[in-house]
């Protein structure tokens, strides 16, 4: 019987999956594929599916270091290259409309047919689709859909139980989609970890769903009226789980983008004391929408602060199309411009990041230096 996602159990350790990026791989419409080739915490990634890119490694594709699994052309070479079939079959893309296209749904057929269970985190609902419903029932397999909010009656609308929060929040922020906002709190949140601060990451999208964050809310699914209640209560969820020293919510969108207001909602609804901004400098036009220009850094710094009680306390680097030297020029750049510390967390050491959130909040430097006597 397919399952919806509220309804997936937990999954045993080694739970395999391919992940489904035709076309897409390394690019923003291939974020969710992208995310889960740098992090995933529920499944083990045994290859990536995209013809364009075949042969190369995942992680040395994206990041310039490998990390074993394969791209590999066909839903056909994965299965032979894990020798058997895979667990999960993972629907990799993230397209602006949220569809699926005639191409991508004889895949997933495909993977169904085989015996493969479906991770869909579109905003269509194959749990909706007669095809795939009836194509799971015949398999004995499950279907997904990340994105299918929860039922009304139990949607959260905002409270004001945020302000029973007392560790900061820090929210991750950017200037357009898939922009690193998501990557940038992933790493943020292990390294504060990795230096004795009690961290823990509240997702607001499908991929963080999919990587097995244990908070989190695919937000753009979401009512509106319910979207900054969703958000106070996953991070009220994680610090009354794990009293955390810090709490770090992924970003969504831009405040200043035309087409999304997530980024509203998710600074409403946590209430960070902190922004760290993401940007590409080389980027010249939003992703998706490349008849609206970028925002500049400046611009969306001072949105945030007026948007918001909040403060920007550094920026972080997109460096697509952007040699090692011209990361290190922008880093410099904004630094002066904006006395605020900025570092690419992709390129440069994670101190630096720590650093960033440290030097906002210096009580954290308490908990840090109690792990290392410890």
């Amino acid at each position: 019987m397919p399952l919806s996602t509220s309804e997936l159990p937990g999954l045993p350790l080694g739970t395999t999956a391919v992940v489904y990026c035709e076309g897409q791989f390394g690019e923003q419409d291939g974020k969710t594929a992208n995310g889960l080739v740098r992090h995933s915490e529920k499944y083990e990634i045994l290859s990536v599916i995209d013809s364009g890119h075949a042969g190369v490694d995942a992680g040395l594709f994206l990041d310039g270091t490998a990390n074993g699994i394969p791209v590999l052309a066909s839903l056909d070479e994965s299965v032979a290259s894990a020798g058997r079939v895979p667990d999960y079959l993972i629907c990799g893309v993230a397209p602006a409309d949220g569809l699926l296209s005639e191409v991508q749904r004889v895949v997933l057929l495909d993977g169904i047919a085989r015996g493969m269970h479906v991770i869909n985190g579109l905003h269509e609902f194959l749990n909706d689709d007669a095809e795939f419903v009836a194509a799971a029932l015949r398999s004995g397999v499950t279907i997904t859909d990340v994105r299918r909010p929860k039922d009304k009656k139990d949607l959260h609308l905002f409270s004001g139980r945020i302000f029973d929060v007392t560790c900061p929040r820090i929210a991750i922020l950017g200037t357009d989609g898939a922009i690193g906002k998501r990557t940038t709190a992933t790493l943020l949140v292990d390294a504060l970890n990795a230096q004795g601060i009690r961290a823990v990451l509240v997702g607001t999208g499908q991929t963080t769903i999919i990587q097995g964050g244990k908070y989190g809310v695919a937000l753009d699914a979401l009512v509106p009226q319910f979207c900054s209640g969703e958000v106070e209560n996953q991070v009220v969820a994680a610090f009354e789980g794990e009293d955390p020293d810090v709490i770090i919510v992924e970003g969504q969108g831009a405040l200043s983008h035309p087409a999304y207001i997530t980024s509203a909602h998710i600074l409403r609804g946590s209430r960070p004391a902190g922004v760290i901004v993401q940007h590409a400098p080389k980027r010249r036009v939003l992703g998706d929408f490349p008849m609206v220009p970028m925002p500049t850094v400046a611009s969306e710094i001072a949105l945030i602060e007026a948007f918001a009680d909040t403060q920007v306390i550094g920026i972080t680097i997109n460096h697509e199309q952007m040699s090692d030297a011209e990361v290190g020029e922008v880093i410099d750049d904004y630094e002066l411009e904006f006395g605020l510390p900025a570092t690419d967390p992709l390129t440069r050491p994670l101190d630096r990041l720590v650093d960033m959130v440290l030097l906002a909040f210096p009580a954290m430097r308490e908990s840090a230096a109690a792990a290392i006597v410890r």
